[in-house]
């Protein structure tokens, strides 16, 4: 029982007074341990699933070649936001199942970012690619995120980010969804990406309630539910539409 015991709790699964209500008094229906493991589990799964969840956008753009219908604009400021939830919940040293995603979030859209500036609207499109660009962007991130990160960041400034992230989500959120109405397409956004992000957000608001009990933290992922919800919507008004362009690509590529 001491193992697990050990195992549990430094895991941070349950604590330690937690693992005595459920294992030596039997009262496994404890509210408020029950809302605790709930809470760190989803976490735990919010961040595995966050290994991956612009894997499909990343290898889509790269399939392609083209970052065609993708807003940079709306991307940048997505980075933005995620690195400020990143930095805000590091300083106040936030546990990690809490915020663990945005670390790697960041890094993989960062990633779509840099392929959007490589390869532009593609080879055969006036809006070519730069590589020489993607490299300076990606540098550029690693230093604003090193900086964010340490000493230098004072907290106050990095909780107006934070703060700044619900006006940023909406705006980001509504210059893609604005590309895509005029397109009547989402182009190459991936339906994977946009809904892992609207389903862990959902999550990620119950998350922060049990976890941080932090509001600003609390309504940036209520922002994000209902920002990532319209591109969601999105995705599934236009699915037709862009099967049926997927599929004129097929054949022209069939006729050359």
């Amino acid at each position: 029982m001491e193992h697990l015991k050990s195992i549990l709790t430094k895991s941070g699964l349950v604590t330690e007074e937690c693992f005595a209500t459920i294992f030596y008094d039997y009262d496994i229906l404890n509210t408020s341990c029950l809302k605790g493991i709930i809470s760190k589990c989803l976490g735990y799964g919010i961040i595995a699933g966050s290994l991956m969840v612009k894997l499909p956008q990343i290898i889509k753009i790269s399939g392609n070649k083209s970052g065609k219908g993708i807003n940079m604009l709306s991307i940048c400021l997505e980075i933005f936001c995620i690195t400020a939830t990143m930095a805000y919940s590091f300083r106040n040293e936030f546990p990690f199942s809490a915020w663990g995603e945005s670390l790697f979030l960041g890094l993989q859209t960062a990633i779509v970012a840099a392929l959007v500036i490589f390869y532009g609207e593609g080879p055969t499109s006036p809006n070519k690619g730069n590589g020489y660009s993607a490299i300076c962007f990606l540098a550029i991130y690693a230093l604003f995120l090193a900086i964010l990160l340490g000493p230098l960041a004072p907290l106050q400034a990095l909780w107006v980010m934070q703060a700044a992230n619900v006006p940023l989500i909406l705006l980001a959120k509504s210059i893609q969804a604005k590309s895509n109405f005029q397109a009547k397409s989402t182009g190459q956004l991936s339906a994977i990406t946009i809904f892992m992000l609207f389903f862990g957000a959902i999550a990620r608001v119950f998350t922060s309630i049990q976890e941080t009990g932090d509001l600003t933290t609390v309504a940036v992922y209520i922002t994000s539910v209902i920002a990532n919800g319209v591109i969601a919507f999105q995705m599934l008004l236009y699915w037709n539409a862009d099967s049926k362009d997927a599929k004129k690509k097929r054949k022209t590529k069939k006729l050359a």
